[in-house]
C-alpha cells in the first residue's frame, strides 16, 4: 500500500468507485485513484472486478458506466450507508408484533430488517414473512420462530428477487399486515420507485396486498425518482429514514399524510 492510501474494504472501494461513475459517464484510473485516495493499481483491479459483473465497461485508461450501472448487484450496495440502514431496520423491526404477516421485498435495507426481526425473538414468535427475495428467505428459514413464505418467479441475480407472473399469481391469495418496502428512490410527487420495471411490478403487487405500507429509505434516496413506480405516496403509511434527512424533505412527506420516523 502506498503512502497516504486509504484503508478500505474491497466492498467499500467498489461502492465508492461506482458512486463516482454514477456522477460521471466516464472516469480515468488516475482520477479515480485521486478521488478515492488509493493506488492506480488498486483502481485497475477494482475496475476489472466490476467489468466482470457488467456494471462498467473498461476503456483505455479508465472505464465508462454500462447500461446496468444504476442497478448494481446487491453485494455492491451492501456497504453504502450501512449504519443508517441498520438503524432504519431496527426501527422497522420494532413495529412487528407476534402473529403478523410481514412482507419484505429485496434490497440491503430490507435484508437488515429481516435480520433485526429474527434477532427480536419475542417479536418474531408467530411472525410469517412473505418475501420474493431469495437471500432473505435463506437467512430466515433457519429461524424456528419465523415462518417463511417465498413467492414463485424467476430469480434476478442483481437483487436476488423473484419476478414474473408466477409471483403475482401466488400473491393474489395472500393478505399482508405490514409491508416493509425497500425502494431505490422516494419523492412526494412521484412516489416510491425502482430502477428495474420487473422489480417495481412485483413490489407493487406486494404493496397492493398489504394493510399498511412502511417504506424503508435512507436520506440519500429522498426527493429522487427512478425509472418505474412501485406506488404513489398516498399509499404509504409510514416512512422510516435516518436522522440526516432534510427537514424540508420530511415535511413534504408529512404534508401528504405520511408518518415519518427518523432513526
Amino acid at each position: 500500500m502506498g503512502e497516504g492510501e486509504r484503508v478500505l474494504s474491497q466492498q467499500e472501494r467498489l461502492s465508492e468507485l461506482l458512486e463516482l461513475l454514477a456522477k460521471r459517464e466516464s472516469v480515468s484510473v488516475e482520477l479515480a485513484a485521486q478521488e478515492l485516495r488509493v493506488s492506480p493499481a488498486t483502481v485497475r483491479r477494482d475496475m476489472g472486478r466490476l467489468a466482470q459483473q457488467q456494471v462498467l465497461v473498461r476503456t483505455r485508461g479508465g472505464a465508462v458506466a454500462s447500461n446496468l450501472a444504476p442497478d448494481l448487484p446487491l453485494h455492491c450496495k451492501a456497504d453504502r450507508h450501512a449504519d443508517r440502514k441498520q438503524r432504519i431496520a431496527a426501527a422497522a423491526a420494532r413495529l412487528v408484533r407476534p402473529g403478523m404477516v410481514v412482507g419484505l421485498n429485496g434490497g440491503t435495507t430490507t435484508t437488515e430488517a429481516a435480520r433485526a426481526i429474527a434477532a427480536r425473538e419475542t417479536a418474531g414468535v408467530g411472525v410469517t414473512v412473505v418475501t420474493n427475495a431469495l437471500n432473505i428467505a435463506a437467512e430466515l428459514v433457519v429461524r424456528s420462530h419465523v415462518r417463511v413464505v417465498v413467492t414463485g418467479g424467476v430469480a434476478r441475480p442483481q437483487s436476488h428477487e423473484l419476478l414474473g407472473d408466477l409471483a403475482g399469481r401466488m400473491l393474489d391469495g395472500l393478505t399482508i399486515d405490514l409491508m416493509l418496502l425497500g425502494v431505490d428512490a422516494l419523492d412526494p410527487d412521484q412516489g416510491a420507485t425502482a430502477h428495474h420495471e420487473g422489480e417495481a411490478g412485483i413490489n407493487r403487487m406486494m404493496t397492493d396486498r398489504a394493510q399498511r405500507v412502511i417504506v424503508l429509505a435512507d436520506s440519500s434516496k429522498l426527493l429522487k425518482s427512478a425509472f418505474a413506480r412501485i406506488c404513489r405516496t398516498g399509499r404509504i403509511d409510514t416512512l422510516i429514514t435516518d436522522t440526516s434527512a432534510d427537514d424540508a424533505a420530511v415535511k413534504s412527506f408529512q404534508a401528504l399524510g405520511v408518518s415519518v420516523i427518523r432513526a
